[in-house]
């Protein structure tokens, strides 16, 4: 976890009170972890047993508020993934149901005109424009010629007025059918909105849930690692690089484990399988496509991004060969963006982290900050490949790509 200048005051500051042994008992928080004090800090550093021990009961301390944070962040993440999601659902909803309602309404009014169309041919059927009837023209006709016509004429006409009707009836169904499918649409939308509405609220709630975590667990965070300073004669920074660095290569031993698992769980299943096909691998996250969350308190900045790690990579060792891998990486990846998220595998933020939550151990803000998601990605950088340029390498190894 990196310590801005303001978080280092109130390290040093808590640094100050340890020497001079004030006792000041941290609040417990909801979470019920039993913080050590600066008396218990002071009190172990005379014993080197007991040192290890407190140091220890810092460290599980450490670990429980931010893993608390960690779960709530995720569960912001997700609510927040959701609510977008509702929101897309909406928007498609929407602009179906108002083409549907055009298209009813268009279909109405063909039917109204294909219905006054038929009226006045009706009409036509008996009267030819003058006031007598057509019939009376008919039978009183004394000229043969005249006689033909006129039942010509009037053969046409019921054949017309026939065809109008027809016109007039498919017309008339196509617009109750439309009204219907309109209507139902509108029904869907409605639902959905109020779907898209709860889902926002519960996104809004889980992200108040969790910026209160984070909150908490920084500061506590602060004193711990000074706490942890005080114990092994370091720097709180020291101590907080030193945790990143062993929680990292706690995490990248485990993924080896379960891949090493689900290798050997594939092999089995492919030698039993009585067809004898070769299964592909699940060792990646796989999947594409990448939604970006409204995860508020989130600054997407890619050139910042880029900036705050080229400023990171030196207390690495690395030099600039190394960063133009690591813009390569990342790109691909993320687009340098705090916000990227994989929506099939969950992978999070710029280095990708899957599980997301995996970046708390650089800092309880990684679901906004980007500082502290390169940080992890640093990190975690170092514990598999030893190099950007290695992660890199990896990354273009294989297809579908991961690192």
């Amino acid at each position: 976890m990196r310590l801005t200048p303001s978080r280092g005051v109130l390290v040093a500051a808590a640094v100050v009170v340890g020497a001079l042994v004030a006792p000041v008992l941290t609040a417990v928080p909801a979470n019920a972890t039993e913080y050590p004090t600066w008396q218990d800090v002071q009190q172990a550093k005379g014993n080197e047993t007991a040192k290890r021990a407190e140091v220890q009961k810092v460290q599980a301390a450490l670990q429980s508020a931010q893993d608390e944070a960690a779960a709530k962040s995720q569960a912001a993440l997700v609510a927040s993934s959701k609510a977008d999601a509702a929101e897309a659902e909406l928007a498609t909803a929407t602009q179906a149901a108002t083409s549907l309602q055009a298209q009813a309404q268009h279909a109405a009014e063909t039917a109204d005109r294909a219905q006054q169309r038929a009226g006045q041919l009706a009409a036509n059927l008996y009267r030819d424009g003058s006031t007598n009837q057509m019939t009376t023209r008919i039978a009183t006709a004394k000229d043969p010629n005249q006689l033909l016509y006129q039942l010509g004429a009037l053969d046409q006409l019921s054949s017309t007025w026939a065809g109008v009707m027809d016109d007039a009836s498919v017309a008339a169904g196509t617009a109750s059918s439309l009204h219907d499918q309109a209507q139902r649409a509108e029904d869907e939308r409605a639902t959905l909105a109020q779907a898209a509405e709860d889902r926002s609220a519960a996104a809004k709630t889980a992200e108040a849930t969790a910026n209160a975590a984070v909150e908490s667990t920084e500061e506590h965070s602060d004193e711990l690692y000074a706490q942890l300073a005080s114990l092994k004669d370091s720097t709180a920074k020291q101590e907080a690089g030193y945790e990143l660095g062993q929680r990292v290569a706690a995490q990248k031993a485990e993924q080896q484990r379960k891949r090493a698992a689900a290798a050997a769980a594939e092999a089995a299943a492919a030698a039993a399988a009585s067809t004898g096909s070769a299964s592909s691998s699940s060792a990646t996250s796989g999947g594409t496509g990448t939604s970006y969350p409204s995860t508020g308190g989130v600054v997407v900045d890619p050139a910042a991004a880029q900036a705050y790690a080229r400023s990171a990579i030196g207390s690495y060792g690395w030099g600039s060969d190394q960063f133009s891998c690591l813009v390569s990486l990342w790109t691909q990846e993320s687009g340098w963006r705090a916000n990227a998220l994989n929506a099939s595998s969950g992978a999070y933020g710029i280095p990708q982290s899957l599980p997301a939550e995996k970046m708390s151990a650089a800092g309880a803000d990684w679901r906004t900050n980007a500082d502290t998601q390169i940080d992890w990605g640093l990190a975690y950088i170092k514990s598999a490949y030893g190099s950007p340029c290695g992660a890199w390498g990896h990354e273009m190894s294989v297809n579908p790509h991961w690192y």
